[in-house]
């Protein structure tokens, strides 16, 4: 993404564009390039897409969890003096932007989650053991995907950097632990905001039932598929995820 990363205080961001505000929150293994097709898509259709670096790996180990995130995530949105935000996020990313809806649900306006953590979290962190295999790590980068292909080597070898650095595996495994702990399944029934859930029919990371459930529990919220598609909807298939996206904020006035 041929963008500047914006620093200001404690906060590093990309900001692009005009309009509805839309927070873009990445998960755990996924840099901020991984939205560069959503980016560009609404920043050219009269929204501001501003993308935070989430301090995921710069953290003490004890602030390394899901609410101290979120608490990151609202002193961003206080810092910028932004109100009505969309959210958006993939994977941890959206149970950061979940678990921030349910303490300040009056700043955010709509949530879009895809392929979140927050019900089902047995596929993260694990699977580590044979980290210095670069074949393995290389395997596990392409199952988050439908299309292998899709997990460059730059994504490969971003994994691999991460989880043979001690210090980021022990904060991704303490992240693992943490989302478990904050499970949302008795939260999101109270949760009225409007919700896009979009999801990649052959998610192996978090499975189509997760979906399912999420739809079912949130009362505003819903629920569109993407066929031959991983993880990563955005990656993987960006054009039916922006025009799934554009359609539903056309519907609901946002």
């Amino acid at each position: 993404m041929a963008r500047t990363l914006k620093k200001e205080g404690k906060f590093n961001y990309i900001e692009v564009g005009e309009g509805q505000p839309i927070i873009v929150l990445h998960g755990l293994m996924g840099g901020l390039s991984n939205f560069a097709a959503v980016t560009d898509f609404f920043s050219a259709n009269g929204y501001k897409v501003i993308i935070p670096e989430l301090p995921i790996y710069s953290k003490s180990l004890l602030k390394t969890n899901v609410k101290s995130f979120a608490k990151y995530l609202y002193d961003f949105i206080e810092f910028k003096g932004l109100n009505d935000v969309v959210l958006l996020g993939n994977s941890l990313g959206g149970h950061i932007g979940l678990y921030h809806t349910k303490m300040h649900p009056d700043k955010v306006k709509a949530l879009v989650i895809t392929g979140s953590s927050g019900l089902y979290e047995s596929a993260m962190g694990g699977g580590y053991t044979k980290r210095s295999d670069y074949e393995v790590i290389k395997k596990k980068a392409q199952e988050v995907f439908y299309d292998p292909a899709v997990a460059t080597k730059e994504i490969v070898d971003e994994v691999y950097e991460t989880v043979n650095d001690r210090n980021k595996l022990i904060k991704t495994l303490a992240i693992a632990k943490s989302a478990i702990r904050h499970n949302m399944a008795k939260d999101l029934p109270k949760m009225n905001t409007p919700t896009c859930i979009i999801w990649g029919k052959n998610d192996g990371v978090t499975p189509p039932d997760v979906a399912d459930e999420f739809n079912a529990l949130l009362p505003n919220s819903d629920l569109f598929w993407i066929d031959k598609c991983g993880h990563a909807a955005m990656m993987e298939h960006p054009d039916t995820f922006n025009q799934i996206l554009f359609d539903w904020f056309k519907t609901r006035n946002i």
